[in-house]
Parts: structure tokens; C-alpha cells; sequence
């Protein structure tokens, strides 16, 4: 299929909406964000300026039209690197999701089982009351979806003002296991890699991900290198058949969980056939494997105890498995065996979203420190995000329940004594013992105070939508019948399936209309400024934290003042005047994004995440750590981390050195972790496989994307794709309402056979992004050990059609 980059993108977008540019052109367009054709088709009075998309772990830069206080065009960046101008169907349609109209405009409070309006005055003093009810029961919950400041104001709040690690993202339902990953292969997180290495590859492999309609502005650089000629070798390892697989020349089908016997397999091929990269591996890499009892750090072994362990996982057991065949596991061998190709390996919710996640990570990673492809332009093991800031929020200013900002950690004494000293708050402040990750956090919100384990009394809910993206919703969403003291407090910007049970709904600011930071995929931080109002009261998440731990220090709790006896968020004016940020008439006065992230900065240097001052992202397209300072003053980033001909914290003649090494010797690890059933399998009651996900034109739960009349005409609601066969066995057709049950819960919802996907006999697929239709109501809540990471991707189920 010869398809460029651009046709691609033009057929994902369904040829929806692209921009009219502007005759008033802002500082940031003239350096080319818009071009003369854009500009020569304007119309009068609208100015330009950038943002990243509010969307996924791309980054995309867009060009943000605005007129008369509101956001009226849209357009790809020019001069972004990421996406070079360029949008997916979201993208172009993104500022329309600020316009839905039922936006949330005023605090709302649940009141004789109704939500009534109150004002923001009394909304903190409720929230005030339920944290001085017990401050150690208030939890907050967040996610890659808050700004870089945003996440670090509820950071400081929760651990350096409140003594709680009660925190914690919705990014650990989605990406937690790469954290792991990284952490256990090379002693620090995020890829080494950057998105330069899709230009370069001779072969890129997806491990149970579909980036064509996932992540359709990269994937398309694959594409628009085969139209220029270019010879790319598209490796689409599956369980159902998508987009991505029309245009891989492998497809690859796997069993549910059969990508870590396809890992073990190509790592015993290699060592049996000596085709492995020992100059390499003796040069940089060191064994390990899991230790008794389990910890992520695991414990060494040999070279020859990784080889015995290998030993069991030959082609024809892995053919067993995983569904794959020997011979298309041994092409898997020889490619990486090929010391001259380039190889780039991507994933994303299929390898992360697994009981296994932590292990099928480590053995990706494996694969390409034992073939040695790594370290140079192409050659990268590369986990990729959904959210915008999954990574420079969750990640780097660690809002999980066991992190502190900078890759710290709340259990090392060290780290918490750096963190207190940055902050300035009186030592011991911050609670050594991890708080609640999330399955945990909401199951003990959802049991009764007086029950072992009910502790959490409050959750604040900020920029996500548990109620329809935890699994087994109803166990974990249910608290009100069980226990009344129970309350939930949901910051959002329109009624959810989360506002729908909370206590306490609070107005949000969205995306332009407020300041920003986030941190994409490769490591790539961007700056963005207010450019619309938001509508009634809605106000910014960040103040919203801040204005709660002004309430709480008028209140006289201790721990909203640092030891110097000063208010934990204070900002000073240029006369060096404090400013009353908690009031929102003021909150503008100073720019407390850049307050907020100069502090936050200081953190970064110990795991070399090392970040430029503020003002240099407002001039940039965004910036990939480490950003290293130059005698001449200007500010350099990274884009090949732990390769000495980029990155400048590599020691001088090691050519690639792991600085931060599990070992603490340079050397990365190599893991042997062994292939592990799914805690569920079909049966005689069960006997179907159900997978969810995502769709091309709705982002997550829908929330800001179904607001979008295109989008959602062209998606309207979800659906369950089966089989040909397996319908027909059942009889049902094309269209056939039924009910797709498991033993947790079930839903009604229509069949799609041959739609998009193509899920093989015995498996059934069902996105998520329906509000109407919660397939979280039937997934199972099982997660890996290490992560906490839930399986959304392999459940038992039975299908029945209905009637009428």
C-alpha cells in the first residue's frame, strides 16, 4: 500500500478541519509557525500563538487562532519538530473541545441527593473541613493530564504540606510499567532514545500497540519514508489485526500474554546461535534475574545462568505459547542477530497494561542490549504515552504514591531529607511509607471506615475520570451505599460518569485557558500561555490546590507553612511583595507557572533530568532533557541519552555509559523473567478473550472529544468487534445488540464484524471511550507486582444476543 505521510494523516483526519491562518501574526508565528499560504488566506483580527495539543504523549505543536476571546482556528505547527506541521483528526478539531455546552461553570454540591450550585467560598471550606477531618484519610488523584506545575503544586501539598503520600495517577493505569521497566534495566526512567529514531530505522517493531490510529502523527513518518523510496520493515506484533497491521509486511498474531514467550524465544536464539552482541554485552551490560522474596532490583546472575534459564524457550515452545510460528520467530532472531540494520521497538498500553508488565518491559529492553541494538540513531527500545504529560508530570515530578520530584523516592531517607531542605519544611515532614496506589486507593475508599483497610474518608479527584477508567468499576466505585462518611471531590470540566457519584464538582479551567507545561514522550518539555478565559467560575486545577492550602493555613494547620513560618505557596511580586495567589482575582498578577517550575527545576539534576530555566520554553517548540547550559550561555538538549556523541553526562571514551545503572558499575541489565500465565483464562462459562481500547477519534473516556460534533458523528458509541465465525456460531450479525458479560459485571452494546479491528476466533474487543457503555464494568482488576499496574487487555467473557 504506497501511501504518504500526508495522504495518511488526511484519511485518519477523515479530511475533517484544517485551519484558516491570520493577518495578525505573534512573535512565536513569525519564526514560522504559520506559512504565507496559511497567512495569505486569513482572515481579519486573528492572532496566532502556540500550544501543544491538549491530546496524547506526541506533543504536537498546534498553531491556536483566536479571536475575540475565543479560540477559532487551528492549525499544525510549521516549526515544530514532533509533528512538522502536521495533525491527527483530534488535533484539528481540538478547539472545539473548550466549547461543549454543557460545560461546568459553577462548584456544585451534592445536596438530599441532588447536585445545587454553592460558591468557590464555600467549596474550600468544604474541602477544608474533610481534610482537617483526618489529613492523613485525604487523598488526591491525578494524572498525566496535569500540567507539569499543577502536578508539583499537589506534590508539595500532599507531601511536604500534609505528611501524606496519599497521591497518585491515572497514568498508573497506563504507564506504570515502563517506570518499572526502565528503573529495573538502567536505574532511571524514560526512553534514551527520541522520536529521531523513526527517521533512521531499517526496522521498527510494534509489541501489542497500534500507532496508526493510536499515535498517527509518528506513524506516519514511517509511512512518509516508504513513499520517498526508503526501505522500512513494519513488524506488527498482535492479538487482534488493525490499522497498523494493513500497512506492516509481518503480522504476527499472538496469544494474549504470548509476547513474553516471543521475547524469551528471540533472547534464546540468540544465545544458542551465538549471534548475540558480546563486544557489547561485555562491555555494558550485566545479568540479573527475579530474587526470592521479589524485588524490582532483583539479584545478579551469570551469563550462564541467564543461558540455562533460556534454555526451555525453544521455537517450538514458544510456537506453543504464543500462537507465533518457529519460523517467524526465528525472523524475529535474525533481524536482531543483523548488526547492520537499524531496529526500533514501540509499545505502549499492550505491553504496559499486563500482569507481566514489569517483565515484558525488562525483556524488550533485553532483547536490544543483547543484540546490542542500542545507543545510536535507530537502534532504541522505546515505550510511548497517551497522555500529554504522563511523562513531565507523573514520571518526572513524581505525583505517585511512592515518588518525590527528580526520580526521588519517599522510602530513602536521603531523598526526603533533599526534598525537605528544597521545600524548606521542617525535617521529617515527609511520611517515609508509600501512600495507596491507585486500585488500592479507591478499594479502600469504596470499603467502610470502620473495616479494615477503609482508612481513605476523602478523594480529590483532579483532570481524569476514574468512574469509567478504573476497572471493575463497580467494586471501586461504589462507596456511598457502603459507608455516607465517604466523600468524593471532582475537579472536571463537564459532567462524567465521576461527577455522576461525586459530592463536590468543581468547575475546571481547560487547555488555553490557562497557562501550561507538559512533557511528551521524548522527553520533550513545552510551555504554553493563557489565551482564552475560561467560561463562568471555572478556575485552574493549580489554583484550586493552592487556594485549599491557604484555607487550611488560615485554619492553622502546621503544615501548610514551611519552617520559616511562611505560607507553603508563597510568591513574591518583583518588588519582592508577596502576592495573595489563593485569591483568584489575583492569581494572574505573577506568572506561578514559572514560579512553580523554577522551584520544581531544582530537583532535576540528581537523576540528570536536568531542565532549562522557564523562559527558554517560551521561546522553543519544547526542549528534550537533559538541557545542559553552554559556556556561551545558551541551553542545549539531548536527544540521545547514555551515548557519549550526545549526551554530556557520559564519561569521555565510553561510547556508552549507564550512569545511573541498577549496579552501579555502567552497566545496564539484562533480564531473564520467566513466561507467566494471565490470572484469567476462557472456560466452559467464559470461553471468550475481551480486549479494550482506544479508537482514532475519541481521546480516553470521551469527556472533551464527544463534546466534538465531528468526532462524534464519526464515532458515535462503542461497540463490540468478534469474529466472523464466533458470531455466526452464536448468531448474531453485523449490528446485533448483546450483552457482553464477565464475572465481574456486564454491558449492552452494538457487534461491529469486519469493522476495523480484526480480532481472531475466540476474542472480542470493546473500546472505552463510551460514558454510556462501561466495558470497565466488566475488566478484571488483577495488576503487576511491581507496577500496580491493572490488565485491561485479557478477561474472560460470554457473549449473548438479545432480542429486539
Amino acid at each position: 500500500m504506497n501511501m504518504n505521510r500526508r495522504e495518511l494523516l488526511k484519511t485518519a483526519a477523515l479530511a475533517a478541519a484544517t485551519a484558516a491562518a491570520s493577518g495578525v501574526v505573534s512573535e512565536v508565528d513569525a519564526q514560522g509557525g504559520i506559512t504565507p499560504d496559511q497567512a495569505a488566506r486569513s482572515g481579519p483580527g486573528v492572532t496566532w500563538n502556540k500550544a501543544p495539543c491538549r491530546f496524547c504523549g506526541t506533543g504536537c505543536h498546534v498553531q491556536v487562532g483566536t479571536q475575540k476571546g475565543k479560540v477559532v482556528a487551528i492549525a499544525g505547527d510549521q516549526a515544530a519538530e514532533v509533528n512538522r506541521g502536521l495533525l491527527c483528526v483530534k488535533g484539528y478539531h481540538v478547539g472545539l473541545i473548550l466549547y461543549g455546552k454543557d460545560r461546568l461553570t459553577t462548584p456544585l454540591q451534592r445536596k438530599n441527593g441532588k447536585l445545587v450550585p454553592i460558591s468557590w467560598e464555600q467549596a474550600l471550606d468544604v474541602m477544608a473541613d474533610r481534610v482537617l477531618l483526618d489529613p492523613k484519610g485525604f487523598a488526591m488523584y491525578g494524572s498525566g493530564q496535569w500540567t507539569i506545575p499543577e502536578g508539583y503544586a499537589a506534590q508539595k501539598f500532599m507531601k511536604g504540606g500534609l505528611s501524606s503520600n496519599q497521591i497518585d495517577p491515572n497514568a498508573r493505569l497506563c504507564m506504570a510499567s515502563a517506570v518499572t521497566g526502565f528503573l529495573a534495566t538502567y536505574g532511571v526512567d524514560e526512553p534514551a532514545g527520541c522520536f529521531d529514531d523513526l527517521d533512521k530505522a531499517d526496522v521498527v517493531i510494534c509489541w501489542g500497540n497500534n500507532p496508526a490510529e493510536m499515535h498517527p502523527v509518528l506513524f506516519s513518518r514511517i509511512v512518509d519514508r516508504r513513499s520517498r523510496g526508503e526501505e522500512v520493515t513494519l513488524i506488527d506484533i498482535g492479538t487482534r489485526r488493525t490499522r497498523t497491521s494493513a500497512l506492516a509486511q509481518h503480522y504476527l498474531q499472538m496469544k494474549p500474554h504470548g509476547d513474553l514467550a516471543i521475547a524469551l524465544g528471540i533472547m534464546h536464539l540468540l544465545v544458542e546461535e551465538q549471534s548475540w552482541d558480546k563486544d557489547f554485552v561485555d562491555r555494558h551490560c550485566a545479568f540479573r534475574a527475579d530474587s526470592d522474596p521479589p524485588e524490582l532490583k532483583g539479584k545478579a546472575i551469570s551469563f550462564e545462568e541467564f543461558k540455562r534459564s533460556l534454555k526451555p524457550y525453544t521455537p517450538q515452545k514458544v510456537e506453543e505459547l504464543s500462537g507465533i510460528s518457529s519460523e517467524n520467530l526465528r525472523m524475529l532472531a535474525r533481524l536482531f542477530a543483523n548488526k547492520k540494520l537499524k531496529i526500533t521497538s514501540l509499545w505502549c498500553m499492550g505491553m504496559n497494561q499486563h500482569t507481566q508488565g514489569t517483565a515484558i518491559n525488562c525483556l524488550v529492553h533485553g532483547i536490544h542490549l543483547l543484540s546490542g541494538h542500542f545507543g545510536s540513531p535507530g537502534n532504541a527500545p522505546t515505550s510511548l504515552t497517551g497522555q500529554p504529560s504522563a511523562c513531565g508530570t507523573v514520571r518526572e515530578v513524581g505525583t505517585l504514591a511512592h515518588a518525590l520530584p527528580g526520580g526521588r523516592l519517599v522510602a530513602n531517607e536521603k531523598h526526603r531529607q533533599q526534598c525537605e531542605q528544597l521545600w524548606n519544611v521542617p525535617p521529617g515532614r515527609i511520611d517515609p511509607k508509600p501512600g495507596k496506589h491507585t486500585v488500592a486507593m479507591f478499594g479502600s475508599w469504596s470499603t467502610p471506615r470502620t473495616s479494615k483497610g477503609g482508612e481513605i474518608h476523602t478523594i480529590f479527584v483532579q483532570v481524569t475520570n476514574p468512574g469509567q477508567t478504573l476497572p471493575n468499576i463497580d467494586k471501586l466505585m461504589t462507596p456511598g451505599v457502603k459507608d455516607p462518611q465517604k466523600f468524593l471531590i471532582v475537579s472536571d470540566v463537564y459532567p462524567t460518569a465521576t461527577t455522576e457519584v461525586a459530592d463536590l464538582v468543581l468547575p475546571a479551567s481547560m487547555w488555553v485557558e490557562k497557562n501550561g507545561m507538559v512533557g511528551n514522550s521524548e522527553r520533550r518539555t513545552q510551555q504554553w500561555f493563557r489565551l482564552v478565559m475560561p467560561p463562568g467560575q471555572a478556575r485552574d486545577d493549580c489554583w484550586q490546590v493552592i487556594a485549599l492550602a491557604r484555607r487550611l493555613y488560615d485554619r492553622g494547620l502546621a503544615g501548610m507553612k514551611d519552617k520559616d513560618g511562611r505560607f507553603l505557596f508563597e510568591v513574591k511580586d518583583k518588588s519582592g511583595k508577596p502576592v495573595p495567589i489563593w485569591d483568584w482575582n489575583h492569581y494572574y498578577d505573577v506568572n506561578v507557572d514559572k514560579h512553580l517550575f523554577e522551584e520544581y527545576r531544582r530537583f532535576t539534576p540528581l537523576k540528570h533530568k536536568n531542565l532549562a530555566p522557564y523562559d527558554q520554553y517560551v521561546k522553543a517548540r519544547g526542549l528534550r532533557w537533559p538541557v545542559i547550559e553552554q559556556k556561551d550561555g545558551s541551553w542545549r538538549e539531548t536527544r540521545f541519552r547514555f551515548s557519549e556523541f550526545d549526551d554530556p553526562n557520559v564519561k569521555k571514551g565510553s561510547g556508552i555509559d549507564f550512569y545511573h545503572s541498577p549496579s552501579e558499575d555502567g552497566r545496564a541489565q539484562i533480564w531473564f523473567r520467566p513466561y507467566v500465565p494471565p490470572p484469567e483464562v476462557p472456560d466452559s462459562e467464559y470461553p471468550l478473550w475481551l480486549c479494550t481500547g482506544r479508537v482514532l477519534e475519541h481521546w480516553h473516556t470521551g469527556t472533551m472529544t464527544g463534546r466534538v460534533p465531528q468526532l462524534r458523528r464519526a464515532m458515535p458509541n462503542a461497540y463490540c468487534e468478534m469474529h466472523r465465525d464466533d458470531a455466526a456460531a452464536l448468531g448474531i450479525q453485523d449490528g446485533t445488540l448483546v450483552k457482553v458479560e464477565s464475572r465481574r459485571g456486564a454491558i449492552k452494546l452494538p457487534v461491529w464484524i469486519d469493522g476495523r479491528g480484526r480480532p481472531p476466533k475466540g476474542t472480542v474487543f470493546v473500546p472505552f471511550f463510551d460514558e454510556r457503555l462501561l466495558i470497565n464494568l466488566v475488566t478484571l482488576e488483577a495488576h503487576d507486582f511491581y507496577s500496580k499496574q491493572p490488565d485491561y487487555k485479557k478477561c474472560a467473557v460470554r457473549v449473548k444476543a438479545l432480542k429486539g
